[in-house]
């Protein structure tokens, strides 16, 4: 077992013995089954270093059975994105250039008890997104796109105000992030072929700097997936909120996408061609360079994990990294992703992945 998940069992059964009587004393029991704490979930907290390390966890109020999500914390970092996803739920219902207010789901409580900071809220329940109709996920996701794209922040009163809320990124914090996943990368030899790919998108990037400014100082949300977002009776409810950000245009549909070409492709492509058909070369060049940009953010995160993982796991990563680093060949080099190779990459990640990371994906999806 390595390090990183022997500390996390010790770190969540000693956490959790002092959360169980403080949410029964708000009234609050938990599920006996918690898919949030399994599976890989462990190196995500392994490999934080600025976000918050926080449990997600599911329960029941118990007056009534209402079925509720609990966010709960004593590490600072993750105090301070609870509060700050509040923060941006708020500032979203008030700022004039928020002409959409994204719904969120109801806050039942929000407290601080013997150095836990507790975030309640309801459970919304609905159909596995990905089991929809493609034409229903296409409806729900341009919608939302469009949302977004409905708060521009254009004048320097509002670039001062969600600077302070909600954060900013131009072409120039782009590229800088994006060279630090490259050195990231670069550090293990076993990812020498990627490195001419990677040099390439720092060079577009570079390029394309006008582009993405002149389409820059859009709400977005960075992990804009199944997972952090609900439908119920048609309407859409955001669940993260810590992770909207003021940056180009495309980040949050170029997330989306990527993640599609994995899971639904028949949608990942039809979102490709609605840009494509409606609107300009700057704006498809601008998801273009979104894409590239996000794809070496996932290749950087899953290279983070190998030291943390062993075994099968070990395995699953570092295949990861070449799957996605042939996401990256495709978009860079423009040629379309075969479905073999999806086909082969989820077969190994299937026979790879244990049975509580497979519940733990069911249950996000």
């Amino acid at each position: 077992m390595s390090n990183a998940l022997t500390t996390w069992n010790s770190q969540r059964e000693k956490e959790l013995n002092l959360l169980v009587p403080l949410l029964s004393t708000l009234g609050y029991v938990l599920d006996e089954e918690q898919p949030h704490l399994g599976g890989e979930r462990y190196l995500m907290r392994a490999v934080t270093t600025v976000s918050g390390k926080k449990f997600i966890l599911l329960g029941t109020r118990e007056s009534d059975g209402l079925r509720v999500v609990i966010k709960a914390t004593r590490d600072p970092h993750g105090k301070r994105e609870l509060r700050h996803e509040r923060l941006c739920k708020e500032v979203l219902k008030k700022i004039r250039f928020a002409y959409h207010t994204f719904l969120s789901p109801e806050e039942l409580v929000f407290v601080t008890k013997k150095s836990f900071l507790i975030s309640i809220h309801t459970f919304i329940d609905q159909p596995p997104f990905l089991s929809r109709p493609i034409e229903e996920q296409f409806s729900y996701a341009l919608e939302a796109f469009k949302a977004q794209e409905r708060a521009h922040a254009s004048t320097y009163e509002h670039e001062r105000l969600i600077r302070k809320t909600f954060g900013s990124k131009n072409a120039a914090a782009y590229s800088k992030t994006f060279a630090e996943f490259k050195k990231t990368i670069q550090e293990d030899p076993e990812n020498a072929p990627l490195i001419p790919l990677l040099e390439t998108v720092e060079q577009e990037l570079c390029a394309g700097a006008l582009t993405l400014d002149r389409y820059g100082n859009f709400l977005t949300h960075t992990d804009f997936v199944p997972h952090n977002f609900r439908i119920r009776d048609g309407k859409m409810y955001l669940l993260d909120h810590s992770s909207l950000r003021f940056g180009n245009k495309y980040e949050g549909w170029a997330r989306f996408i990527n993640f599609m070409v994995l899971y639904n492709k028949p949608l990942a492509d039809a979102l490709l061609k609605y840009v494509i058909d409606n609107r300009n070369e700057e704006e498809v060049l601008s998801l273009r360079l979104m894409r590239l940009y996000r794809l070496g953010e996932i290749i950087c995160y899953y290279v983070t994990t190998l030291k943390d993982s062993e075994g099968d796991l070990h395995t699953l990563n570092a295949e990861r990294v070449r799957f996605w680093g042939r996401i990256l060949e495709a978009v860079v080099t423009n040629t379309e992703v075969s479905s073999a190779l999806i086909e082969s990459y989820t077969k190994k990640r299937d026979s790879l992945r244990t049975h509580d990371e497979k519940r733990r994906q069911r249950n996000l999806h």
